[in-house]
This record gives structure tokens, C-alpha cells and sequence, in this order.
């Protein structure tokens, strides 16, 4: 366990690797599990201020599934996450080619929105747990991303590495800088 500011980070961040392969798995995490992608408080007041800069580059299915729903919902156990289409993939997730790809990350990489995708999903596969007096950082591991944890292994690059950008985000490059030195002292 790495204890870094106010966030106790999980061994398993430094010490395993993971590159995301989509060509293998097909962006299966924008359509498997029990709900939509979570989604911080903030979040949702980003999707309703970005959400028509954003339609364009989302399916009819998707579009509709927000309309119906709400931009944001609140998954069983009362935390907010995107809508899903039918009980399955990410009302914001988009098929190019046969892969799922996330239409509000289009929209950013179109010039369209500066808000690049939830950061759950940006993180993942870290998810965070937030406490009263620190966020605990955990690798969620998931069988879809057996290519993704092969592909990193033989790149040789770290889950941490790998992430160094969401990380940033998230946290800050202080806050990453100094848990890349934290990790190479280990």
C-alpha cells in the first residue's frame, strides 16, 4: 500500500501491467457490468452544460436512451452513472469499426467539448473509493481485460504509467511526480 496525500494507493497499481488492447476487446467495459459508467457530482453538471456540443457524435440509441432516462441516473446502490442502452452498453458509447468508443471523447478530440469522458472511465481500470479523509485507489481487475493486462506485460508498462494522464488529472502532476519517485524507491 503506497500512501500518497490523501489517497492510499493499492501495490497492485505499481507492480501490475496493463495497456488497453481494443482491437481484442472491443471497448467491452463501455457494455459489460450492472450499470453505467459512475460519474462524479460535478460530473453531471458538465454533462448538462455539454450535452448538445455532444449529440452530434452519439447514436440514435443512445440519444434516445438519454432522452428517456436523464443525462445522469442513479444506479441501484444510489450513485450516479451514465444511462445505459437497454441494461447494457454506456448511453454515451459509440460503435466505430466494431468497437465501442466514448462519443463525449469524440466530441473532445473533435474540438467540439473540453471535457474529455468521465473520469472513471478516463482511470479505469483504477476505481476510486472515497472515504471521509482519503480516496483508496484500487486496480479492478475484470476477465474482458485479459488483452489489456497481456499487451501491458509484454510492453512492460506499469498500471500507473499507463495512466499517468487520468492520474494527473485527477490528482495533479505534483501529486503523480511524486508518487512516480514514491514507486522507483520501492
Amino acid at each position: 500500500m503506497i500512501v500518497q496525500g490523501n489517497t492510499v494507493i493499492s501495490d497492485d497499481i505499481a507492480e501490475k501491467y496493463f495497456v488497453c488492447d481494443l482491437i481484442k476487446c472491443k471497448g467491452a467495459c463501455c457494455v459489460e457490468g450492472d450499470a453505467g459508467a459512475p460519474l462524479e457530482v460535478e460530473e453531471g453538471a458538465i454533462l448538462e452544460q455539454i450535452y448538445d456540443k455532444v449529440k452530434p457524435y452519439l447514436s440514435a440509441e443512445g440519444i434516445k436512451a438519454i432522452e428517456g432516462q436523464g443525462l445522469t441516473v442513479l444506479d441501484s446502490d444510489g450513485d450516479l452513472t451514465t444511462p445505459t442502452i437497454k441494461n447494457r452498453e454506456c448511453a454515451y458509447a459509440i460503435y466505430e469499426k466494431g468497437i465501442l468508443k466514448c462519443g463525449i471523447e469524440k466530441a473532445y478530440l473533435m474540438g467540439k467539448v473540453d471535457y474529455k469522458k468521465p473520469i472513471s472511465c478516463h482511470l479505469y481500470p483504477i476505481r476510486i473509493t472515497k472515504y471521509d479523509h482519503y480516496d483508496a485507489l484500487n486496480y479492478d481487475r475484470w476477465n474482458i481485460c485479459s488483452p489489456a493486462c497481456s499487451n501491458g506485460e509484454s510492453l512492460q508498462v506499469p498500471i500507473y504509467k499507463f495512466l499517468k494522464d487520468p492520474l494527473i488529472r485527477k490528482y495533479g502532476e505534483d501529486w503523480y511526480n511524486s508518487l512516480v519517485k514514491t514507486i522507483e524507491k520501492i
